[in-house]
C-alpha cells in the first residue's frame, strides 16, 4: 500500500474525470467500453501515477461512487488492475461477470497472480491480458484468459501472425487488437481472425466528469487501524464511516451494487457495514489506502452535513437506536446534492434508501423528515416553524431541547474537524 501523506486532512469536493474508449465487433457495432483513469480534463494518463494508484482511484472515485452502469451505459466494462489490486481481491468489490478485469503488461509476481486468477475465475470473474507481447512469462496465465489484447505492430503482418497463432492455441479465447488507426489495418486484422477492435480509427477515449467527494485522510487512517485488528469491530467501523460523507456515500453505493437484485433496502450506516461483512470491508479500506485520498473539501458544507446528522439523531433518540441511526443517515445525505452536483432523488434511488428514508430526504415525511426540516428551520432561524415541528416530533418537549441538541450537534461537528487539524499540529 502506498504511504499516506498527512497534508490536506479536511474533506473536499472536486471534479472527477474518467475516460472510456469503445471496443467494437467486426461489424463495427459496440461491444464494450474500456474505462481509463484520468486526473484532469487533458484526457491523458497522468505522468507519475503508478498502476496501483490509478487502480485505487478508479475503483474508489468512479466505480464505488458512480457505478459501472452509469459509466458504460449498461455496456460491458474492461478495467485495468495492478498486481497488488488483483492479489488484494479488488475484483470482489464488483459483481462477477459485471466487468472484465485486465491484467496489465507491467504485472509482476506472475505465479501469485495465476493462483489468484484461478480462484476468482471459479467465482465467475472474467479476465483479459492487456498488451500481450508474446514473451514466455505469460505462458501460465494465457490458458486462464477470456480475452487477450494485442497492440497493432508494423508491419501489420506481425500482428496478423500473432492472432493466428493465438487462435490455434486458444480457440475459445476472444482476441482484441488495440491502437487501430486506419481502415486498411482494420480490414487485414479482421481477415486474420481478430474478434474485437479498439483504436482511434473507431473512436478516441471519451472524457466523462462528475462531482466527487473524497474522505479525509484521518478517516482513512482510522479505518486502516480498525482493519489491522484480527477481529473486526463493526461498531468502530460504523462510527468512523458516519463521520465522513465521502465514506458514507461509497459504502452505500457498494452495498447497493450487492443488493441490486434483491428487494432489500438500507436504513442506516451500521446496517450497510454489517451487510458488507468483514472481507468486503477490509478490501474497501485497502482501496482507500491505495488511492492516496485526502485533498481539501469545502469544510463548512461537510460540517453542515455532520451537524444535521447529529442533530436529527439526538432529536430522535427517545424513539430508539434504529430510528436515531436512520435520522443520522438522512442528515448526512441531505448535503450530498450540493457536493456531488446530483439531484437528491437520484441519490435516494442509487443508494437504495427505500421509500421511508427517501420520502424523509425528499419530502420531509415521517419523523426523520420532520427532524430534517426542523434542522433546516433552526439553520434559517425560523423559530415559529421550528416550534410547530417540535410539537410533531416530541410533543412533550420545549424549545430548550432543540437549542441544546443543535448546540451539541455543532460541537460534535467541530470536534470531528478539530480531530483532523490536530493531526498536523
Amino acid at each position: 500500500m502506498s504511504e499516506l501523506s498527512m497534508e490536506g486532512n479536511k474533506s473536499q469536493s472536486m471534479t472527477q474525470y474518467i475516460a472510456r474508449q469503445p471496443i467494437f465487433n467486426a461489424d463495427r457495432s459496440l461491444y464494450a467500453y474500456e474505462l481509463l483513469y484520468r486526473e484532469s480534463s487533458d484526457n491523458v494518463f497522468p505522468v507519475g501515477t503508478s498502476d496501483g494508484q490509478a487502480t485505487g482511484r478508479l475503483f474508489f472515485n468512479a466505480l464505488m461512487l458512480m457505478g459501472l452502469e452509469k459509466l458504460t451505459g449498461f455496456q460491458p466494462a474492461f478495467i485495468n488492475l495492478s498486481t497488488d489490486a488483483i492479489l488484494d481481491d479488488f475484483p470482489k468489490l464488483l459483481q462477477p461477470r459485471s466487468a472484465v478485469i485486465e491484467i496489465v503488461e507491467r504485472a509482476t509476481s506472475i505465479p501469485k497472480v495465476v493462483n489468484r486468477v484461478k480462484q476468482l475465475k471459479q467465482e465467475g470473474y472474467l479476465f483479459a491480458l492487456d498488451d500481450y507481447d508474446g514473451t514466455e512469462k505469460w505462458q501460465d496465465i494465457l490458458p486462464l484468459m477470456d480475452f487477450i489484447k494485442l497492440e497493432v505492430t508494423q508491419p501489420i503482418i506481425k500482428t496478423n501472425m500473432m492472432i493466428k497463432k493465438l487462435k490455434r492455441s486458444f480457440p475459445e479465447t476472444t482476441i482484441i487488437v488495440e491502437r487501430i488507426e486506419n481502415y486498411e489495418d482494420f480490414q487485414q486484422l479482421k481477415a486474420a481472425g481478430c474478434d474485437l477492435f479498439q483504436g482511434y480509427f473507431f473512436a478516441k477515449p471519451e472524457l466523462l466528469s462528475f462531482g466527487n467527494v473524497e474522505p479525509s485522510k484521518i478517516a482513512v487512517l482510522e479505518l486502516l487501524n480498525c482493519t489491522a485488528q484480527t477481529d473486526l469491530n463493526f461498531d468502530a467501523i460504523q462510527q468512523r464511516v458516519a463521520k465522513d460523507i465521502g465514506l458514507t456515500a461509497r459504502i452505500l453505493k457498494l452495498v447497493n451494487a450487492r443488493i441490486s437484485n434483491s428487494r432489500q433496502t438500507i436504513r442506516s450506516i451500521s446496517q450497510a457495514v454489517i451487510y458488507l461483512g468483514e472481507d468486503a470491508i477490509r478490501q474497501f479500506v485497502r482501496v482507500l489506502a491505495l488511492s492516496e485520498l485526502g485533498n481539501d473539501k469545502p469544510q463548512e458544507l461537510t460540517k453542515l452535513g455532520l451537524t444535521r446528522a447529529k442533530f436529527i439523531a439526538l432529536m430522535l433518540e427517545p424513539g430508539g437506536k434504529d430510528l436515531a441511526e436512520q435520522g443520522y443517515l438522512v442528515g448526512l445525505l441531505s448535503v450530498l446534492d450540493a457536493i456531488l452536483d446530483m439531484e437528491l432523488n437520484i441519490i435516494a434511488k442509487e443508494f437504495s434508501l427505500g421509500s421511508e428514508l427517501s420520502s424523509a430526504l425528499l419530502n420531509f415525511n415521517g419523523m426523520q423528515g420532520a427532524s430534517l426540516q426542523l434542522a433546516k428551520a433552526m439553520e434559517e432561524e425560523q423559530w415559529h416553524t421550528a416550534l410547530e415541528l417540535l410539537k410533531m416530533i416530541r410533543p412533550a418537549s420545549k424549545m430548550d431541547v432543540v437549542f441544546q441538541a443543535m448546540y451539541d450537534a455543532r460541537a460534535y461537528a467541530d470536534e470531528v474537524f478539530a480531530s483532523l487539524s490536530s493531526v498536523t499540529d
